[in-house]
């Protein structure tokens, strides 16, 4: 009885000296490498066994509190992660050294807690290191699901999206106008709302007007999924205080996982029924290219069946088709709201282009650069991840001639290198003029460029880029060509920021709208 009784005391002695028995060791193992090794600078400011995670509290936006460290310490140096040793890299030209010249030896993923309790035990490709399997699936994501030609043919989906988004928007207004002929609409939730459901298409054919109480149900475990995954976790850090679940995030996880994983189920048994039915590629979801891609050309040697990998590969591009748009979006809007002079010159350039008679077309982008270069200005500033996805590397390497060991991970602070004064004019300033001058014109998407790299470099760049920039193009366009937008008081928009699996403006954005056309162009199809 008196063991049962102090039970929790000896379970608690036994981890302390379980832990100080790894710290000590750890400490020991690092001081004997460091002194063969050139190593980066440690950065200040770390506690034994917690490492800098005090620092790295998401409420203190882990992007800024690097970016200070980085005027203290410089473009390259070392932080614990707990007992992971990391190097954070904050330089254009570092950048380039370990996505370019070092591509391959910093090409892993490091392993989590979320990526293994929701991405079906690291089967989507995006949580999944650097193997054979990755390069699969990576090659059916590139070749099958967001090639060009896939892209085109799925155009008609989510352009009859944007263009459903814009009729909701007027007819919002048309019942619900105050006196004014004003409306106060959230433009983050609406944003979210169209991003979601142009991904849940694109992947299952789903459309929220087909069936309200499912679609609720499917918004609502996405909307968990991400706010999951993107949450801290005690355990990634310290590994053996897992079994504890602090905090009972992995209790959460598993019961939102298995939700999702009951929905996406129920979408591959419908997919796998109306196969027989699908006639032409132009017909074909997302699932149901990967029913078709996996019946031939299957990962080999792998530890998941071909049911698992389709939901696991649907659910990754769900995730990192609706967060991005939803963050670039809101934030372009923000920034236009707080600097009248460039949304009056952008809604120029639409009358001047489109003229105000119809909507804007995805032929009329090209020809629409003032818009181009606020999105671009929209990414320098507020990048949808600040700091790049996590990588580790998977060999020792060499970066600024700082010996760098296998297994540390490593963290480009994109929000720290886009606001670079070396490169960028009044680096804090919107001005995306700066996008239209010589110099700047031809810095783009692609990764070429490490001066500016929203959606990475390297083997590991997001393969989705061109279709995001599709929509976040096009929406943007229609959205301020179609409604004139006022800030509900004279005080600018709030900026803050929440940081978590994207960087999502923390407030709602708020704002009265009216349309900026007549009403027969808010009813085209």
């Amino acid at each position: 009885m008196d063991l049962v009784k102090h039970c929790p005391l000896v379970v608690a002695t036994t981890l302390l000296a379980f832990a100080l028995i790894i710290f000590t060791t750890l400490i020991l193992n690092r001081y004997k490498t460091a002194k063969k090794l050139k190593l980066a600078p440690v950065a200040g400011g770390g506690w034994p066994i917690i490492g800098h995670l005090p620092n790295l509290h998401p409420s203190k936006l882990p992007h800024k509190v690097l970016s200070s460290m980085a005027n203290e310490y410089g473009p390259i140096f070392r932080i614990s992660i707990g007992v992971h040793q990391a190097v954070v890299i904050s330089s254009s030209d570092l950048a380039k050294e370990c996505l370019s010249t070092n591509d391959k030896a910093a090409s892993g993923r490091p392993k989590s807690i979320a990526a293994e309790l929701m991405s079906y035990n690291y089967a989507a490709f995006g949580f999944c290191s650097y193997g054979p399997y990755w390069r699969t699936m990576r090659k059916i994501g590139m070749f099958e699901l967001l090639s060009n030609h896939r892209v085109s043919v799925l155009s008609y989906v989510w352009i009859s999206e944007i263009n459903m988004f814009l009729k909701n928007m007027y007819d919002t207004w048309n019942i619900e106008k105050n006196e004014s002929g004003f409306v106060l609409v959230d433009m983050k939730k609406l944003f979210g709302d169209m991003a979601l459901q142009i991904m849940l298409r694109i992947v299952s054919s789903k459309q929220s007007s087909a069936n309200k109480k499912e679609s609720v149900r499917i918004q609502n475990a996405i909307r968990m999924f991400f706010k999951s995954v993107g949450s801290f976790i005690i355990g990634d850090a310290i590994p053996f205080l897992r079994c504890l679940d602090l905090g009972r995030e992995e209790k959460v996880m598993k019961r939102v996982f298995a939700d999702i994983d009951d929905i996406l189920e129920g979408w591959l048994k419908e997919h796998k029924e109306k196969r027989n039915d699908v006639k032409g590629n132009q017909d074909q979801d997302f699932m149901d290219v990967m029913l078709s891609v996996l019946d031939h050309d299957a990962p080999k040697d792998c530890n998941y069946d071909a049911d698992t990998i389709n939901k696991a590969t649907c659910l990754t591009m769900i995730a990192g088709g609706t967060d991005t748009t939803t963050v670039t979006l809101t934030w372009a809007l923000t920034l236009l709201m707080n600097n009248p002079e460039a949304l009056k010159k952008a809604k120029e350039e639409l009358t001047l282009v489109v003229g105000n008679e119809r909507q804007v077309t995805k032929e009329d982008i090209p020809k629409l650069e003032y818009l181009q270069a606020i999105v671009k200005e929209t990414f320098r500033l507020y990048p949808a991840g600040p700091l790049m996805a996590p990588r580790e590397f998977i060999d020792d390497c060499t970066i600024n001639d700082y010996n760098v060991v296998k297994g540390t991970r490593l963290i480009v602070n994109l929000h720290k290198i886009f606001r670079d004064p070396m490169y960028w004019e009044s680096p804090t300033e919107f001005r995306p003029e700066r996008f239209l001058g010589s110099d700047s014109r031809d810095i783009d998407f692609t990764g070429r460029h490490f001066e500016f790299f929203p959606f990475g470099a390297g083997r590991r760049i997001c393969p989705g880029s061109s279709f995001a920039l599709q929509v976040v193009h096009l929406t943007l366009a229609n959205v301020l060509h179609g409604f004139k937008f006022f800030r509900p008081n004279d005080a600018p928009i709030d900026m803050s920021e929440s940081f978590g699996l994207t960087n999502m403006k923390k407030e709602p954005l708020n704002l009265l709208i009216s349309p900026a056309l007549s009403s027969n162009v808010y009813a085209e199809d």
